[in-house]
């Protein structure tokens, strides 16, 4: 679950780079503001180039979980549940701290239930 919520939206900011399909990133970005009030743009360069460079981090960190749970998680499920666990925590940290900072204070509300969506299970030691 972890890692379908986390890589999903590195499609989504990817599309955000170019303006014919910036919309769905634009939406998210403002719907991740609160209120949804339509102030969000998609409209400088600065902001595709980060969208770019957010949206591969995001994939990327999606496909590594995924490929934790594959690939190792059998051989230490509890280390992969620290591992994972840990980077969502830093994440939640960060990013609410950031969204807190910029005056986006709803978004640390929003990523409380992303967390718990994410974290799920793993709130709980594997079993090995």
């Amino acid at each position: 679950m972890a890692a379908v919520i986390v890589g999903s939206f590195g499609p989504v900011f990817f599309l955000g780079t170019m303006a014919a399909t910036a919309e769905p990133a634009r939406f998210t970005l403002d719907l991740l503001s609160w209120p949804l009030d339509g102030g969000s743009s998609y409209a400088a360069p600065d902001t595709r180039f980060l969208s770019a460079l957010t949206g591969g981090f995001l994939l990327g960190w999606g496909v590594t979980i995924w490929c934790l749970a594959l690939w190792v998680h059998d051989s230490a499920p509890e280390g992969v549940r620290r591992t994972v666990l840990t980077g969502l925590l830093a994440w939640f940290c960060l990013d609410s701290a950031g969204s807190i900072a910029s005056g986006n204070a709803a978004n640390a509300m929003i990523n409380v239930i992303v967390l718990l969506t994410a974290v799920g299970p793993l709130w709980r030691p594997a079993q090995d």
